[in-house]
């Protein structure tokens, strides 16, 4: 069973064509809307290709349970939900997404 621990572990297999075909699966299935914002009422859906123009990134395909800690789930469907790069990257705090502002290198009550 392979590993992901690493990061070039991680990025040899979310560019594999196991994961590019399943994430597809996913976002078909997930009618290519956001699932955390369908929960709480919302919608939001992927951006549309302009020619000319480089598609902006809406939406992306999340692991439930990650991937690094359960490899044997890494291409199981059932694992995988669509969200917004707004709630995905709530879903992440601990990798410093979704932090908003800038952190400060020192505290100002120091001086």
């Amino acid at each position: 069973m392979a590993e992901y621990k690493t990061m070039e572990q991680k990025k040899k297999f979310y560019r594999s064509g196991g994961w590019e075909q399943l994430r597809l699966e996913a976002l078909k299935r997930d009618n290519y809307e956001c699932q955390e914002c369908k929960r709480q009422g919302m919608v939001h859906v992927d951006s549309l290709k302009v020619d000319g123009q480089r598609k902006s990134i809406e939406l992306n395909v999340h692991h439930k349970y990650e991937i690094e800690h359960h490899p044997k789930l890494a291409l199981v469907l059932d694992n995988l939900e669509t969200l917004c790069l707004s709630c995905h990257n709530k879903m992440h705090p601990e990798k410093g997404f979704g932090k908003k502002g800038k952190q400060t290198k020192w505290n100002d009550e120091m001086w």
